[in-house]
């Protein structure tokens, strides 16, 4: 069994979506001390507190793990497609993690970032990392309703694995996509009880209101209330009298956690840490892919003779 560590990990996201797909966990890193907290509740391995932007300080201890891949998401808010776009210390950490990467030399790693990071400053030059550590690089933007996550939550995915050509998973992951993105309601059948629900907008010349039969918009960090004065959209699919905001543990479901996870904190940090995990059922997508794929023991070499 393929031995994974996962850094940037949060809750844990990425680690439960690998597990259930038969990889073993050994460990995980978070700067976020309440939200290593959340993790230890829900895993039984090793889950440590780390600043992994101090790359040489924790090599050490990730290297100890003997993983034989690497997944995680650096943090993104600098990618983010609100307020200022200019990168700032958190988009560095993407470089971050391709040092630790081409250092440790894992046999293969995934990264996860929103979408827009992919033609950002810091992605450019972790892809020159990880091109001269000898890495083969699959690079694509899915759109997790298409992935089994009924919310259109479009991330970015850089797989990388040693020797391998460029893309050398790319037809596998159009192969598997679905056609039709999935919804609340036909994931969740009768669970919420409720057939549309407020999320709040970033400003109201966007819509408000959604319905459990069109995949839900992305969770976000915060989450609110309807407000008395919120004026209503041509685009909501339904009046604000009739609807609610989803409740914490509704938006977690929506990220497709199980019903059993175990949350703790203030309501503040769940929120917070729902809106920075990547959803379970997308990270299980991904998982899958990468499992096949290694099972096949299917090589670049062998690949590019089949394709030519």
């Amino acid at each position: 069994m393929k031995k994974v560590a996962d850094l940037f990990s949060g809750v844990g996201g990425l680690s439960l979506g690998f597990q259930r797909a038969g990889f073993d966990i050994v460990g995980s890193f978070d700067n976020w001390e309440r939200a290593v907290e959340v993790y230890r509740e829900n895993f039984k391995h090793p889950s440590f507190v780390a600043d992994l932007s101090v790359a040489d300080e924790v090599i050490p201890q990730i290297a100890a793990l003997k993983p034989d891949l690497i997944i995680g998401g650096p943090p993104c808010q600098d990618f983010s497609q609100a307020g200022k776009r200019n990168e700032g210390g958190r988009a560095n950490l993407t470089h971050v993690f391709s040092k630790i990467v081409s250092e440790l030399n894992p046999e293969m790693f995934i990264m996860e970032n929103v979408a827009r990071a992919e033609s950002s400053k810091a992605y450019k030059l972790a892809r020159n990392e990880f091109r001269k550590a000898g890495y083969g690089l699959t690079e694509i933007v899915l759109d997790a309703s298409l992935c089994g996550v009924p919310q259109k939550r479009k991330r970015f995915f850089c797989i990388g694995r040693k020797n391998e050509y460029e893309q050398f998973l790319l037809s596998r992951f159009k192969a598997s996509m679905s056609s039709e993105p999935m919804t609340p309601r036909l994931f969740f059948g009768r669970e919420f009880g409720f057939e549309h629900y407020y999320r709040h907008p970033r400003n109201y010349s966007r819509r408000a209101i959604f319905s459990v039969d069109e995949p839900a918009p992305t969770m976000r960090g915060v989450n609110r209330p309807v407000p008395p004065n919120y004026p209503g959209h041509p685009g909501d699919t339904a009046s604000k009298e009739n609807v609610r905001s989803l409740t914490t543990l509704e938006r977690a479901r929506m990220q497709t956690f199980p019903a059993s996870f175990k949350w703790k904190g203030t309501k503040t940090d769940i929120e917070q840490m729902i809106g920075n995990a990547v959803p379970v059922k997308l990270a299980e997508f991904v998982a899958e892919i990468v499992m096949n794929y290694l099972n096949n023991n299917e090589t670049g070499i062998l690949q590019l003779a089949e394709v030519k």
